[in-house]
């Protein structure tokens, strides 16, 4: 790899940074409610806390956006991989862009490195890694959400399947460790949630 490759990566890296901190759930309460996110409820700035703000419409339109956050620039990594040849072999573009993504997403340089939990966010990097594994992913996370009640759990549960899912389908190491990294990250950022789930007083979507 040569020098212009490694800028080129860099660059990339950081717009998929920057396009990750982009924060829907912030702008949509705030333009339509005044509220800041991160003074109420969770504090999160993501799909859950918003739904307690706006609503199960809101919460939608959160998820799938951050969804498209996270799956588009995976796609446009792919592409320049393969055009600029950035050692398309090892997939270390996509999978720098994914975890840009999901750290601007809970650490957005817009809020302060405040954020949501990239649930959603890190689900669309796993659909453009490899759609398979993101269909799979996104059902069981719709399913788990409905019999648990919990969007909490489901998350959890969902994303610390995904490395196994990679391995499953015979994908690229590489793609196996992100999954891997990014549940344990995840996990960590809803270390609050945890709390709240053992001491029986985690919040439901629905009664």
């Amino acid at each position: 790899m040569d020098y212009m490759s490694g800028i080129y990566i860099l660059a990339v890296t950081i717009a998929a940074y920057l396009i990750g901190s982009f924060p829907t759930g912030y702008i949509l309460v705030k333009a339509v409610k005044g509220i800041d996110l991160r003074e109420t409820g969770s504090k999160s700035t993501g799909a859950t806390n918003v739904k307690r703000v706006m609503g199960m419409p809101a919460f939608i339109f959160v998820m799938f956006f951050d969804g498209l956050k996270g799956m588009l620039p995976i796609f446009g990594a792919k592409y320049l991989e393969t055009k600029l040849d950035l050692l398309p072999e090892l997939h270390i573009l996509p999978v720098l862009v994914a975890v840009a993504i999901i750290l601007g997403h809970s650490k957005s340089i817009f809020l302060g490195f405040k954020g949501g939990k990239s649930v959603a966010s890190g689900v669309g990097t796993i659909l453009g890694l490899y759609p398979p594994v993101g269909l799979i992913t996104a059902g069981l996370w719709i399913v788990l959400t409905y019999l648990t009640k919990v969007v909490s759990i489901s998350s959890m549960i969902v994303v610390l399947l995904t490395p196994v899912w990679m391995f499953v389908f015979k994908q690229p190491l590489s793609f196996v460790v992100y999954c891997f990294l990014g549940a344990v990250y995840i996990v960590f950022l809803h270390r609050e949630n945890i709390k709240r789930l053992i001491s029986k007083t985690e919040s439901k979507i629905r009664n």
